[in-house]
């Protein structure tokens, strides 16, 4: 009696695993299936090489607009344009990548609208607990419509000063002279000092002894300014006369108009030269 019970189980485990078999290759062999498989994932394939085509159509079309040809025609400055191409780069990939999974998703029958709205939920949830995020973004915004500096150039704001080496929607990139580099939240930028924009005046002050008159010292160092030829000083340095008088020497003060962010270069140049042609005269007044 058990031996039999036994055969029967085998003859039931038998059934159950051929009915299995039989399942699997009815979902092999089921061309419907497989063609709306095939189907679908044409379309998700034709859905990522167009969203890249556009992409692609996007960038050409932001590159032809935000040229240097096409910003000069504008008299728009260059580094402005060059930022605010960047910016719609990354924006329109955003929103291009963003469709496309959309629309992928749609092609395996996943509810966009319950996604969406559970998306604006939480999007509002975390407006409300990072304000200072918005308030970055909204702020790098407007830095970057009102062209209040751009990249390359020579900012300063709060303590920090240095050349801008990217200008994002949350933060600010500004690497100083000696190399280090200070990244600031865009919201906490109130106060900004432009270095690159307009020509700026190099003010030098040579400090010498009354062992000369002030004429003499004064032709002296005119002589050499009118001999120095830069290409950062757009006009002849001009001495404007005795800024101080002290005890035993007297100031006398030099300005330069110069390219932007070049007042050091000029600064180290005229007080070099001048040092020069100073040393030299005493030099011929011993011998």
């Amino acid at each position: 009696m058990r031996i039999l019970t036994l055969a029967e189980a085998a003859i039931t485990d038998e059934g159950l695993w051929n009915q299995f078999i039989n399942k699997i290759w009815d979902f092999i062999l089921d061309t419907e299936m497989w063609t709306s498989v095939a189907l679908v994932l044409l379309k998700v394939v034709l859905i990522f090489l167009v969203s890249r085509l556009v992409l692609i159509v996007v960038n050409r079309f932001i590159d032809q607009v935000t040229s240097e040809k096409r910003s000069r025609k504008l008299k728009l400055r260059t580094r402005r344009v060059q930022t605010m191409g960047r910016l719609l780069k990354n924006a329109a990939s955003y929103i291009i990548n963003f469709i496309a999974i959309l629309l992928i998703l749609g092609e395996f029958h996943i509810q966009i609208a319950p996604l969406l709205a559970g998306a604006g939920v939480i999007g509002l949830a975390i407006g409300f607990g990072a304000q200072s995020l918005v308030k970055d973004v909204i702020t790098g915004f407007f830095i970057i419509l009102e062209d209040q500096f751009a990249v390359g150039d020579v900012i300063q704001t709060g303590s920090f000063k240095g050349t801008v080496e990217m200008i994002g929607l949350r933060t600010t990139r500004i690497r100083n002279w000696t190399g280090e580099v200070h990244i600031i939240p865009n919201g906490s930028i109130t106060e900004v000092t432009n270095f690159s924009v307009n020509p700026l005046l190099a003010v030098v002050d040579i400090s010498t002894t009354f062992d000369r008159t002030i004429e003499e010292m004064t032709s002296t160092i005119r002589n050499v300014l009118n001999l120095i030829k830069d290409a950062n000083i757009t006009s002849t340095p001009e001495v404007l006369g005795i800024q101080t008088i002290a005890f035993n020497q007297m100031t006398i003060r030099i300005t330069a108009r110069c390219k932007p962010n070049t007042t050091g270069e000029v600064t180290r140049l005229i007080n070099t030269e001048v040092q020069k042609a100073l040393e030299l005269a005493r030099e011929k007044e011993i011998t």
